[in-house]
């Protein structure tokens, strides 16, 4: 019931939200500071863009279809899509599931999104402003999160996931898609990704190839709130792909 509230409550915010999308801003309190936490041992690739291409060509290819499939995404969901960028993935799965929350560290991104979707009239998607090491979402706001073709653009990765994790809800799935590329090429090797999830303690349950040159998914769920590290254990991985 509580996490019906909250949906309900945050759905009900985003008429305002649409309405001033100037004024999009965090859903949620900070979380632990950056400074707590290890630098990535590897390049962080720069964001080029708000789309990784052509609409057109991923819908040729059911990109949205096949990672909802892959993921079990349901209506009544809510699912978090982080770094949405011009909201590909927003658009599509807000279709399909309960409610999207739109997060993103570019403000000009969610507000050009939040336009598109007052145009498509979307009333279920919930914008969030988030921080390079912290998304800024809800706690238990999430049955699931997809980070797609954007994992290597996050400069503090051990940060930005621990702070993801208490937006979780039990059971919740993480499907992080990218291309087995250094990151410095705008991918991230699968054994590094493993490796730096696995040090916040998330755990891989999945890993499909996706359709075309859409790269892979690997699938995780977050880590235990109970015994969970202390962000100064976390051991910074080491980037054994190089920047070839």
């Amino acid at each position: 019931m509580m996490a019906l509230t909250r949906t309900a409550t945050l759905v009900v915010a985003l008429g305002a939200t649409c309405a001033h999308a100037a004024d999009i801003s965090y859903l949620a309190p900070p979380g632990v500071p950056a400074k707590e936490f290890p630098s990535p041992q590897r390049p962080v690739a720069q964001i080029v863009g708000p789309s990784r291409a052509s609409e057109e060509r991923r819908d040729a290819r059911d990109e949205a279809g096949e990672i909802a499939r892959l993921l079990e995404l349901k209506p009544g969901m809510t699912v978090g899509d982080i770094g949405a960028g011009s909201g590909y993935h927003t658009v599509r799965l807000s279709r399909r599931v309960g409610s999207v929350i739109a997060q993103d560290v570019r403000r000009d991104y969610l507000i050009a999104l939040a336009k598109r979707t007052q145009r498509l009239k979307l009333t279920n998607v919930i914008f969030a402003l988030g921080e390079a090491h912290d998304p800024r979402l809800p706690a238990s706001s999430l049955d699931a999160a997809i980070l797609v073709h954007m994992y290597h653009e996050i400069s503090q990765p051990y940060a930005f996931l621990y702070n993801l994790a208490p937006a979780l809800k039990p059971g919740a799935r993480v499907g992080i898609v990218d291309l087995e590329l250094p990151t410095s090429e705008h991918g991230t090797p699968i054994e590094l990704l493993r490796c730096e999830l696995s040090a916040v303690g998330y755990r891989e349950i999945a890993r499909y190839q996706l359709a075309g040159d859409g790269g892979y998914l690997a699938v995780f769920s977050p880590p235990e709130p109970v015994g969970r590290k202390s962000p100064r254990d976390i051991i910074a991985c080491e980037d054994r792909a190089g920047t070839r």
